[in-house]
């Protein structure tokens, strides 16, 4: 049983990315869907896909790399778990942090959904900062 899903769907797509897979697959939830659809318009995956099964759905994370296959670099150099389900981080709109200066991405869940922190702070809320991402 895993304690943090998201903490192990970062997890899962890090240790892919450190052995240069192509894919990863992660079981299925809502938050994770909504987590991998951030991570497509923020162009930091190439797609995903939910892969329905019996007992269980999976969802197939196509990962990103930037150029030849000798040269082949990764398009997510980093990621980071902020709000744990310890101890959870909570932000007004004035107070989203920039991640990296601007290069980065911070992910918050607010109560319009699932948004980077750009786009909170066009919508002028705040919420609970889920990962960074750069």
């Amino acid at each position: 049983m895993v304690n943090d899903p998201i903490a192990d769907m970062l997890t899962r797509i890090r240790n892919a990315i450190i052995a240069g897979h192509r894919h990863v697959e992660i079981p299925f939830s809502n938050l994770k869907h909504e987590l991998a659809r951030v991570l497509l318009e923020e162009g930091y995956i190439d797609d995903y896909e939910v892969l329905e099964g019996t007992p269980y759905s999976n969802i197939r994370i196509n990962l990103r790399y930037w150029g030849d296959r000798r040269n082949r670099r990764n398009v997510i150099t980093g990621l980071k778990r902020i709000s744990k389900p310890g101890r959870r981080i909570y932000v007004g709109k004035d107070e989203i942090p920039w991640v990296l200066s601007g290069m980065g991405i911070a992910i918050l869940t607010t109560n319009k959904g699932l948004m980077t922190g750009q786009q909170a702070r066009r919508q002028g809320i705040g919420g609970e900062i889920l990962c960074y991402v750069w």
